[in-house]
């Protein structure tokens, strides 16, 4: 009896979506909980696993094709039905493949790498290394993404020229900062149109929404780092082994912002039609790059969190949006919006609002600058802060007042234990 696989609930707000990318293909074997396809819609990218084991006998709905929830999109036999054996030529191939390396023949890497999940399949792909040169840690030797990390990390240390950098782990480092590059030939005229992500298009009309829909505005200040560096350097190393997780500079800005808007609640406010809606909580979206796109997952009541848990989030989220695992909820909501400019070099920049809400504070690089200190110039390491605000309801007034109580607490971390 064939087995309908089909598109899973979509998230409320998102009517439909697109197939990604099929990870089998008609007549592969399958496992149950194994992902099929990627299914990606403006917010998510969702996977659908096999629900059975057995063999993949039909794809209705091809990759670009654009899905509704519970549509159907392929055919599933169970193992061992008679509609399954009709594609046991075209399983057999890699049947032998799987046979050939539990007998110590042939390299498997196909088998392994399709049953791998989507992120390993990725990082394999985007390194051009085989699932064969893999040792797997998971359940009956599935290869995780630390197995793979971990074979480039001992790719790196045995590279045969101390500094530098193999070619695979190079590869690596490259990908997660960078889109992949789109190149042509020097002296051509070419052109290459490239259809919009889901996500990016989404980002393009919510920004376009922002700039249409809000009055924005920015203003600027500068603060001075050294007395959050310097408590950072005197306890990073005891943070670290009490917690587990790196003191970063976020978990400060985090901090500091939720204080800032205790004192000022119309940035921590909404507009809904003719009304101000104000917020007596402090979910904060941390604007995190990812190869889709920006993404700002949220910290939900910062204010009840620890510096820990803040920073432990931050690296969780990080993670997440490099994989693409960031779940719908994660991304909803928000009252407040960080965004770190200065880790990618920007010395100022005007942030654009999240609608609906009424701000978002931009860090950015910290550099050495003269300042003058009881009448004397000295060399201090100086951040540029912007505040962007919707002005239909936030004064230049607050929005002013707002950036200097920021800069306040980072100047003097006290505050921040103290909340004053």
């Amino acid at each position: 009896m064939s087995i309908e696989v089909k598109v899973p609930a979509l998230p409320e707000s998102v009517a439909d979506a697109t197939i990604s990318a099929w990870h089998k293909q008609p007549g592969d074997t399958v496992s149950r909980d194994e992902n099929l396809v990627d299914i990606e819609t403006d917010k998510v990218v969702l996977e659908v696993p096999a629900p059975i084991d057995g063999v993949l006998t039909e794809i209705k709905q091809q990759q670009g094709a654009t899905v509704t929830a519970h549509q159907l999109i392929a055919v599933l036999e169970p193992a061992g039905s008679t509609g399954a054996g009709k594609t046991t030529a075209a399983a057999t191939p890699q049947a032998s493949k799987a046979a050939a390396k539990g007998n110590g023949g042939g390299n498997g890497s196909d088998q392994d790498a399709s049953t791998a999940g989507p992120a390993v399949r990725k990082l394999l792909a985007e390194n051009d290394l085989k699932a064969s040169q893999i040792q797997g840690s998971g359940k009956d030797g599935r290869i995780l993404k630390e197995d793979v990390q971990s074979y480039l990390q001992q790719q790196q240390k045995s590279a045969p020229t101390a500094g530098k950098t193999s070619p695979a782990a190079a590869a690596s480092k490259k990908s997660e900062t960078t889109a992949p590059a789109i190149s042509f030939d020097a002296g051509s005229r070419p052109e290459k149109r490239v259809a919009m992500t889901r996500l990016r298009a989404r980002i393009a009309e919510r920004l376009l929404e922002a700039q249409s829909n809000a009055a924005i505005l920015t203003t600027f200040n500068e603060v001075n780092m050294q007395p959050v560096m310097e408590l950072r350097n005197r306890y990073k190393d005891q943070f670290e082994k009490e917690y587990g997780v790196k003191l970063g500079f976020m978990s400060f800005f985090v901090k500091a912002s939720v204080e800032a808007l205790k004192k000022f609640p119309a940035v921590n406010a909404s507009i809904d039609g003719n009304d101000i809606v104000y917020h007596g909580f402090y979910d904060i979206g941390v604007a995190v790059s990812s190869p889709r796109g920006l993404v700002v997952p949220i910290l939900r009541n910062a204010e009840q969190m620890s510096m820990a848990a803040i920073e432990s989030k931050i690296v969780e989220y990080g993670k997440k949006a490099k994989d693409g695992t960031l779940s719908l909820d994660e991304m909803t909501g928000g009252t407040f919006t960080v965004s770190n400019g200065g880790i990618f070099g920007s010395l100022l920049s005007t942030p654009i609002l999240n609608p609906p809400q009424s701000g978002i504070l931009g860090m950015h690089k910290i550099e050495e600058r003269p300042v003058v200190e009881h009448g004397q110039i000295v060399a201090r390491p100086m951040m540029y802060l912007a505040l962007s605000y919707d002005h239909r309801i936030i004064d230049g007034k607050e929005a002013v007042q707002f950036l200097v109580a920021i800069k306040e607490a980072l100047e003097d971390p006290a505050r921040i234990l103290l909340e004053i």
